[in-house]
């Protein structure tokens, strides 16, 4: 069956160019025809590769375009491969990225720059799916270099904003630091296995030596990247700023494809990952940091993206939990099904924004469930997802990252402790945000003018509803028995496996105690957010204290500031400009100037019109290159 692999990223990069160098001559009705129906033709593309992968009895579905690089040993073509990893991938970059384009439809038809929005949104979907389609890490890294290119020009889509241009330079910086730790880990695996392709450094992993220094150190650089990628601690900050972009950038970008890269990389080196139970114990340990700090701070955010995004650095965080902890596939499952409801949640965000004329702040929302039924019923089925409420699609996976964190032998009672804590703060501050958002009394402007969005952006939240509403059944664990775990018989054989260690009647206890523990604090969330806006609590107090560092994000930023911006700043100003740049490249090209002016003058000099001057420098000098050329 011929797949065309190389159509699947061709579309959105033909929707690009067109919209890029004629949106603007032909209009918006060319552009809004030409934007989503790329990425349309990029999900029918892979569609019928999946079909042919499933229907195959090959374990990839490979293509090879032309010979790149040839290096000695080194070949690498320019080639890409479906695998069972991929093609969940490719469904959700193209699946979600469709809806998000013509959602975008009528999110940004007011805007001036609808063209080169959508040429920008499809852009990224061409390098996501280079990234995630390549068969060699090489490869790979040009989408990844690409979709962070493509993040910084969509999150500073509104140039006309210092915060939204700050945002892209942030973002842009802090994906630099990860990307040293992948292109240092590629030169590395060149070096030692002597291959990029993926399936020959799987296959020859082994020959590292299981927790050697090598394989530690590889997997801890690549490690780097995904954290630089996907938000983690330390290098998560960038990702609550890029909430100054767009919403349906926000969601496509920040909730259902580029955030996902790090973790993309480490399951489809599972392999390479497993030999190195260090970099595991790294990753699940940072992994429950973040999904911590990120609730934590998610608790208190008056911004209702911003509550958003916090959100996904938790989520972000469960997943690498899960990574760490060797449940590779629990976290791709959590992939999926995270996909589905905070891409529901961004836009659900959006279309309450759209409708109070770009409001954000909470505290000037409230009683909106009337005014906007249907994005208030499908963002309370997000909502219900994220927050593990049985039988929506977030219980399931997120159920399955705590047992795997419990049950593991490369897990622990304190990583599952603090992944249940989290799980309860989770669905604190998700019905925190629909109880401000749409309970209570109205406390914004404008009331009069407050209308349910357009077509255009309703469908994709009722399409994203009843994924998240019933995705989780995909993956429904063997605990319940009622149906088979089907993401675990999809990725059978394909990630490093490991075998879990307890009973069933754990698995349910556990399970059960996550539950109530989600209805406790939605209750919590009921009793004090329900009304409106609450009673001020005593400034002084210790929680005021608390909430104030939580409202700040742990202060990250002032420490960053501390730790790092000022000191580049003193450098920059004090040692390389005040000295460096003023004595060394200034003075050295005062000194040529100074030179050339001397040397100038002396020969300037020697022409004083005698003739007998002349003759004897000629003199002279004759003399001495013959005095040269004797010696």
């Amino acid at each position: 069956m011929a797949t065309q692999l190389w159509l699947i990223p061709l579309f959105p990069l033909l929707g690009f160019v067109l919209n890029l160098l004629l949106g603007r001559t032909l209009g918006r009705t060319f552009t809004t025809l030409v934007g989503p129906l790329a990425v349309l033709a990029a999900l029918g593309q892979s569609v019928w590769a999946c079909i042919a992968l499933w229907s195959g009895s090959a374990a990839t579905v490979q293509e090879t375009l032309w010979r790149w690089i040839h290096i000695g040993d080194l070949q690498l073509e320019v080639g890409f491969q479906v695998d069972p990893l991929t093609a969940l991938f490719l469904l959700i970059i193209t699946g979600i990225g469709f809806l998000i384009h013509v959602y975008s439809v009528g999110y940004m038809a007011d805007e001036e720059h609808y063209g080169r929005f959508f040429a920008f949104l499809n852009l990224f979907v061409f390098f996501m799916l280079v990234l995630v389609l390549a068969d060699n890490l090489l490869l790979m890294f040009v989408g990844w270099e690409g979709v962070g290119l493509c993040s910084y020009l969509l999150i500073g889509f509104y140039h006309e904003k210092i915060s939204a241009g700050e945002a892209a330079k942030k973002a842009f910086l802090f994906n630099r630091v990860g990307d040293f730790g992948v292109l240092s880990a590629v030169m590395m695996l060149v070096v030692y296995l002597g291959t990029l392709r993926f399936d020959e450094i799987n296959a020859q992993a082994g020959t590292l030596g299981e927790g050697s220094l090598s394989v530690t150190l590889i997997t801890l650089l690549l490690f780097l990247g995904a954290t630089g990628k996907s938000a983690q601690v330390p290098l998560y900050v960038w990702l609550p700023d890029a909430m100054e972009g767009p919403t349906p950038v926000s969601a496509l970008i920040h909730a259902a494809t580029m955030v996902t890269a790090g973790l993309y990389l480490v399951a489809k080196l599972s392999f390479l990952f497993i030999l190195a139970p260090f970099t595991l114990t790294i990753i699940a340990v940072l992994g429950t940091v973040t999904a911590f700090l990120g609730a934590t701070v998610a608790l208190t955010q008056t911004d209702i993206k911003k509550v958003l995004a916090y959100s996904t650095v938790s989520q972000l965080g469960y997943m690498f939990l899960a990574m760490g902890v060797g449940a590779f596939g629990a976290g791709i499952f959590h992939v999926l099904t995270h996909a589905f409801f905070k891409a529901l949640l961004f836009l659900g965000a959006g279309a309450v924004i759209h409708a109070l004329h770009h409001e954000q702040d909470m505290r000037r929302m409230g009683g909106l469930r009337q005014r906007l039924p249907w994005t208030y019923a499908t963002m309370l089925i997000g909502t219900l997802a994220i927050s593990g409420i049985p039988l929506f699609s977030g219980f399931f996976s997120k159920d399955e990252i705590l047992w795997s964190a419990y049950s593991s032998p490369f897990g622990s009672p304190v990583l599952w402790l603090f992944g249940f804590l989290t799980a309860g703060l989770t669905s604190f501050y998700m019905f925190r945000m629909i109880y401000l958002t749409f309970h209570g009394s109205f406390r914004g402007a404008h009331e009069e003018s407050i209308h349910e969005p357009p077509m255009s952006m309703v469908l994709p939240l009722i399409v994203l509803a009843v994924l998240a509403a019933f995705g989780g059944f995909l993956g429904v664990p063997h605990a319940l028995h009622f149906l088979p775990n089907g993401m675990e018989a999809y990725f059978h054989g394909f990630f490093a496996e490991i075998e879990l260690h307890g009973s069933v009647i754990e698995e349910l206890g556990l399970m059960v105690m996550s539950v109530v523990l989600a209805l406790i604090a939605w209750g919590l969330a009921s009793r004090r957010y329900r009304n409106g806006w609450p009673r001020a609590i005593d400034p002084d107090s210790l929680l005021a204290g608390a909430e104030r560092f939580s409202l700040q994000n742990w202060n990250a930023d002032a420490v960053y500031a501390t730790m790092v911006v000022r000191p580049f700043h003193h450098i920059s100003r004090s040692v390389l400009w005040k000295t460096f740049d003023r004595y060394a490249i200034e003075g050295l090209l005062q000194g040529v100037v100074k030179l050339q002016r001397t040397g100038g003058h002396w020969f300037q000099q020697m022409q004083n019109g005698s003739v007998q001057h002349y003759a004897t420098v000629f003199t002279v000098s004759t003399f001495l290159l013959l005095l040269w050329i004797q010696l």
